[in-house]
């Protein structure tokens, strides 16, 4: 069959193969990669051009995230506050009542043993919060929260890399660029993610060194999860640390489980190692980061969760300590999200500050059966999303799957699942191309979340940015529910503004 005009434009390639392979070629180079198990790199997919996103807007989100991030702050050290509001949660979701053990364990003040009263070591760890808030722009409602991230939150290097990729392809593939662009008159967002949440870290660090008069570089840990497939992130904020002299290691809770002990001065000090200065959590936000084979126990998760207990009560700048990480659970997200705004000024916030917040949080509802039959006989099921306390990609259920759900679950599982309004952000206004091992798809209908950095030692802002730190845009095809990078059908993405 001889090929038309028109067949041979069907079939022709989007992008030449040459283009494909450079950009790909330079994501592995810097990092922009997975491990695979063969210990090779497979590059993250990625956008062949940004997305966009009004100036106003994100001078707003710019405005509000810090804000955000002193109030969660603040909140993560209201420790009767925690244990109040989360209550129920943490009696209906096994993984939240082993969070809220611990943090029983080391902010309740007295333990009673069956001979005697004894205080608790208290701890000693300085609260860093490192921050993620994720939000859509929806077409009605304007930029919305999703989620607070505040343990593991990751990707800030791969963040800042996909801005400087997206500037390699313009400056080499020009015309290929300007192709595939939303808007000519538009600039791109800075972003300087890797560098201002490695300054945040490494302040930290180094107060803590000047603390305990030591001499030397700080020395910051990173605790990993065993088989850890996304290290270039990783390894690319431990450079940029490095790059500020501060020392970096890596251990999992295993290791640690039988390397860390106690110094002078309530010091953390790890084996062959010396003190430790700061702590950063990539792992610990799910039961299994807890379970580990090779340790027999009677009580699942104990020793792991131990060691977690044991790091906060040293003298370390920490994220994320347990109370951050009940901070940002779904179920404070829905709390806060219910409270007045006059509320918010018993952590420090003014009125002002407190609307400004309260206008980036979406509607939320809590599962009980008054809001179950509300759901079942009035809602619009399209408006909505069923969410659990779960971490990363997997635990939203949409539409008329909610019902279904809610009629599984038994009264004593609602308190761990919430309701929230959904969010239907700007589909990007011309088609563009994804790519992904190597092979390019063109996607008509993509979609946006933004992530805001954020750095915060002890209540204090600590980057160049009154406590920002850069930004993640992960971009998804709308048809798809699961938008993560490392799990989802996400693509990197970077932000161009249009006034």
């Amino acid at each position: 069959m001889k090929n038309t005009p028109e067949t041979l434009e069907q079939i022709k390639p989007l992008l030449s193969q040459q283009l494909i392979e450079d950009v790909c070629e330079w994501a592995i180079m810097h990092g922009v990669a997975f491990k695979q198990s063969d210990n090779t790199a497979r590059h993250c997919p990625f956008s062949i051009a940004p997305t966009t996103l009004e100036r106003h807007m994100y001078q707003h989100l710019l405005k509000v995230t810090p804000l955000i991030a002193k109030l969660i702050s603040n909140v993560s050290e209201d420790h009767q506050f925690l244990r109040q509001s989360l209550a129920n949660m943490s009696q209906a979701e096994p993984f939240f009542a082993l969070l809220m053990s611990m943090h029983q364990q080391l902010h309740g003040a007295i333990e009673q043993t069956e001979n005697e009263a004894r205080l608790l070591l208290a701890p000693a760890r300085e609260p860093l919060l490192l921050m993620r808030t994720d939000f859509m722009d929806d077409r009605e409602l304007g930029a919305k929260v999703i989620e607070f991230n505040g343990i593991a939150a990751g990707m800030a290097p791969f963040g800042q890399r996909a801005t400087q990729l997206h500037r390699y392809i313009e400056q080499q593939w020009a015309m290929q660029f300007q192709q595939w662009s939303v808007a000519q008159a538009a600039t791109p967002a800075d972003n300087l993610g890797m560098e201002q949440l490695a300054l945040g870290i490494a302040t930290a660090a180094k107060s803590i060194k000047r603390e305990f008069g030591d001499q030397g570089k700080a020395t910051f840990l990173m605790v990993v999860q065993p088989n850890e497939d996304n290290v270039y992130d990783q390894h690319l904020l431990e450079v940029a640390l490095q790059n500020l002299g501060v020392r970096t290691v890596r251990r999992t809770f295993a290791q640690l489980s039988y390397q860390l002990s106690s110094g002078e001065n309530q010091r953390l000090m790890l084996q062959d190692v010396g003190a430790i200065d700061a702590v950063y959590l990539r792992a610990g936000y799910q039961h299994s980061d807890y379970c580990d084979p090779e340790i027999v126990e009677a009580q699942c998760c104990h020793t792991l969760s131990q060691t977690r207990v044991f790091i906060e009560q040293h003298k370390v700048a920490m994220n994320a300590t347990i109370s951050q990480q009940l901070a940002t659970s779904k179920s404070m997200q829905m709390v806060l999200t219910m409270l007045p705004a006059e509320q918010y000024l018993r952590w420090g916030l003014t009125l002002e500050e407190a609307e400004l917040v309260k206008s980036v949080l979406a509607e939320m509802k809590p599962v009980n059966l008054a809001n179950i039959e509300w759901f079942n006989r009035h809602a619009d099921k399209s408006q909505w999303v069923l969410k659990n306390q779960g971490e990363g990609g997997g635990h939203c259920i949409f539409a008329d799957d909610i019902g279904v759900k809610l009629a599984q679950l038994k009264p004593e599982e609602y308190d761990a699942w919430a309701l929230m309004q959904r969010l239907y952000p700007h589909e990007r206004e011309k088609p563009t191309v994804a790519i992904r091992d190597a092979k390019q798809t063109i996607v008509d209908d993509l979609i946006s979340e933004i992530g805001l950095f954020t750095a915060h030692y002890k209540g204090q802002p600590v980057t160049e940015f009154d406590g920002y730190a850069g930004y993640l845009i992960r971009s998804k095809p709308a048809s798809e529910n699961e938008g993560g990078i490392h799990s989802g059908k996400g693509i990197l993405d970077s932000l161009m503004l249009v006034d």
